[in-house]
């Protein structure tokens, strides 16, 4: 009788993972995490009680803490999911409590300045700065989904300072989710998402704003939109506060393509006033091929 060796099982990626932020992507990292095996215990902390509370109760987390610093003590690996306006703030929070050999990612969509701020605040090497290109509207632990990275990009930003096998750490822990993961100089991952994300979401909400000035001036059309609109703007249902922080932390990058949204703006009004048919078919049909190569 030949017996079948069992493969023994690999060991979790992390000892003990700390969440601090257990919104949509702290929670779908944390889910994700518990679904894979990656991490032995998953420990969660947010600034809103009732947000952990639900965290808790959804089992995203298998335990509470009291504060960031109290969730990072004893922890491998920390995630700050926390908006980019937060981050150096709980990253100086955190760092008393960092071990020797922990490490320290964060979530967040702008890096630039402030990596290296927040790269200040923490112990040498610890800190590898992340992205995952994924998302959705709705927020909060009720949203996360530990299939929300399959697929997606997640691009790091590392520096000089950052430690190699911290960096590899953190590699594999997005790979591990799901991921498709690159590295990028965190000044251009500034100008990519300035115009690939920040500025879509800038029109986004533009555009919603005059849909509400046409209703002030007593012309409601919303009631008459279709899936159009509604596809264009979706994004302007995102939390205010996050975008803000997004806005105003890479507005360096931001302002640039912003400007060229306005020039084009411009030429589709010159054209449009002058009754310029051919301009205006050319404005279109250039746009038309340029969103083809996008598939």
């Amino acid at each position: 009788m030949v017996r079948e060796r069992r493969r023994k099982a690999a060991p979790p990626l992390f000892r003990r993972v700390a969440v601090v932020g257990v919104g949509l992507i702290g929670g779908s990292l944390a889910a994700a995490c518990r679904k894979r095996g990656l991490a032995e215990a998953l420990v969660g902390f947010d600034r809103d009680p009732d947000a952990l509370q639900e965290a808790l109760a959804l089992g995203l987390v298998d335990e509470g803490s009291e504060s960031a610093a109290a969730a990072t003590a004893g922890a491998d690996l920390t995630v700050l999911a926390v908006p980019v306006g937060a981050l150096e703030e709980v990253a100086a929070a955190v760092a008393p409590a960092v071990g020797p050999a922990a490490v320290v990612t964060d979530v967040g969509s702008v890096k630039g300045v402030l990596v290296n701020r927040v790269e200040a605040r923490l112990p040498a090497g610890r800190y590898v700065p992340a992205h995952p290109i994924a998302g959705r509207e709705r927020s909060g632990p009720a949203a996360a989904s530990a299939s929300l990275f399959e697929g997606a990009r997640c691009v790091l930003t590392p520096t000089p300072r950052t430690d190699r096998q911290s960096l590899a750490r953190v590699r594999a822990l997005w790979e591990e989710v799901g991921a498709l993961v690159e590295t990028m100089e965190p000044e251009e991952h500034d100008a990519v998402f300035a115009a690939v994300s920040h500025l879509p979401h800038a029109v986004a909400y533009a555009l919603m704003n005059a849909m509400l000035d046409l209703k002030a001036d007593g012309r409601d059309v919303l009631p008459y939109s279709a899936g159009g609109l509604r596809d264009f703007t979706r994004v302007a249902a995102s939390a205010p506060t996050m975008w803000r922080d997004i806005f105003l932390a890479n507005r360096a990058a931001l302002l640039d393509p912003l400007r060229r949204f306005r020039a084009a703006l411009a030429r589709l009004e010159a054209a449009l006033a002058a009754g310029d048919g051919a301009a205006l078919w050319a404005e279109c049909d250039r746009a038309r091929r340029v969103r083809r190569e996008l598939g």
